[in-house]
């Protein structure tokens, strides 16, 4: 995070790696003025509290919502700064096996250099088809249930997406889905053309590995 201090504002999104509810999401701002500008409201109709006090209104842009920051807190709480630091190098680690375990495999072309936990993984096809047998691959997959993997397109490319967040996820885990990717290629090799759903039917979920 060096330089960090540096920006006016960024963002993250606190629901992947805290594991908290969908939506979470975290804004920080060096200005609170330019902060509330951006999202006050003022309407006749609306009671606000008196200048001395926060105002949630002017600080996100629901009127109502869930009390998102109480998992957060809480999550923050319970696992402290060495927590968290744990919990996203082990899943950084384990996107890492992944890869490694994969791209052993002669079949399968690690697309992306993984730094994080993310792990973009194409099957190649002997008839040059790598597109569709790795929409297939995808979709078999996800039908035989052994973990979760999601369809995405990069550089034009369709591929199948891995993302490593789920706080469970161990080395296991890892290792079976690994098996699951590889008896579904092969699985999707033997499969005929005109089965597989469009690229974009695959879903947008990230990677949880069951347990």
């Amino acid at each position: 995070m060096a330089g960090v201090n540096l920006a006016d504002s960024w963002a993250t999104d606190a629901h992947k790696w805290l594991n908290v509810p969908y939506d979470s999401g975290l804004v920080f701002c060096a200005n609170p003025e330019a902060h509330r500008a951006a999202m006050g409201v003022r309407a006749s109709y609306l009671i606000h509290g008196a200048d001395s006090e926060r105002d949630a209104l002017d600080y996100n842009p629901e009127f109502s919502r869930r009390a998102r920051g109480f998992p957060v807190y809480a999550a923050i709480r319970a696992l402290g700064r060495a927590g968290i630091a744990e919990l996203v190098e082990r899943c950084c680690a384990l996107a890492r096996r992944f890869a490694d375990r994969l791209g052993d495999d002669d079949g399968v072309e690690v697309l992306n250099d993984v730094v994080l936990n993310q792990v973009l993984v194409r099957l190649h096809a002997a008839d040059g088809d790598h597109d569709g047998h790795t929409r297939r691959m995808v979709q078999q997959l996800q039908r035989e249930g052994i973990c979760w993997m999601s369809g995405t397109t990069w550089r034009g490319q369709t591929a199948m997406r891995i993302s490593v967040s789920n706080w469970s996820t161990d080395e296991a885990d890892v290792d079976r889905s690994v098996e699951a990717i590889l008896r579904c290629a092969r699985a999707a090799t033997r499969s005929p053309r005109g089965h597989e759903l469009p690229a974009t039917a695959a879903g947008h979920g990230a990677t949880h590995s069951l347990p």
